[in-house]
């Protein structure tokens, strides 16, 4: 009989992902602030030594969960988009994308929103580029001829930064208060009405 594969070693492993997701999956079962570096070394069936080798410890392996994250996010959201839809259309299906995604994986979510603020510079720095994405993500949305139709100039930042905070509220706020990630249809309509009427009146 052969000996048993040495996790830390098993061929074609991602180890860098296998504690990402570690990571993930114990925020989703005890939330960020419980979870120990520990617990993801366990999860990932690893050892610290394995995980100090890819990060400084247990806020580092977060928030790089929340960079995957917020990539893998803006990604749903870009294919969600018929560009040769009206552009009021195309806003629906980005917002819809966008609330589907982000309630995915609620306990993410909120801990993105509620705990990240707490971990320090490097923290906000990481929130920054996030969320610096995700307006590249509504300027390149509504670089469309439907949109330019009424509005030549592009979305400035400051309604994105607008829509974006928004929309992050909204998320925090619904988990928080329902907890409830299936039915989605109601904040869906509010945060696209919200958004066609920011956007209306920039175009005004």
């Amino acid at each position: 009989m052969a000996p048993p594969t040495d996790p830390d070693t098993a061929p074609g492993d991602d180890t860098v992902v296998r504690l990402l997701e570690a990571m993930a999956t114990s925020v989703d079962e005890r939330g960020f602030k419980a979870t120990t570096v520990a617990d993801v070394v366990r999860i990932a069936r690893t050892s610290r030594r394995t995980f100090y080798e890819h990060f400084s410890g247990r806020d580092d392996c977060f928030l790089a969960l929340l960079a995957r994250v917020n990539g893998e996010l803006i990604a749903h959201i870009t294919a969600a988009v018929d560009r040769s839809l009206p552009w009021r259309e195309q806003v629906r299906q980005a917002i819809e994308a966008w609330i589907s995604g982000s309630l995915s994986r609620p306990a993410i979510t909120l801990s993105w929103i509620l705990d990240t603020p707490g971990l320090g510079t490097a923290a906000r720095a990481q929130q920054r580029e996030s969320m610096a994405e995700f307006y590249s993500l509504i300027a390149d949305l509504l670089d469309s001829p439907t949109y330019h139709v009424e509005h030549p100039q592009p979305v400035s930042r400051y309604v994105s930064i607008i829509l974006v905070g928004g929309l992050r509220e909204l998320l925090a706020i619904h988990v928080e208060d329902s907890g409830d990630v299936s039915d989605i249809e109601d904040i869906v309509d509010a945060a696209t009405e919200a958004t066609i009427a920011v956007l209306s009146a920039s175009i005004d």
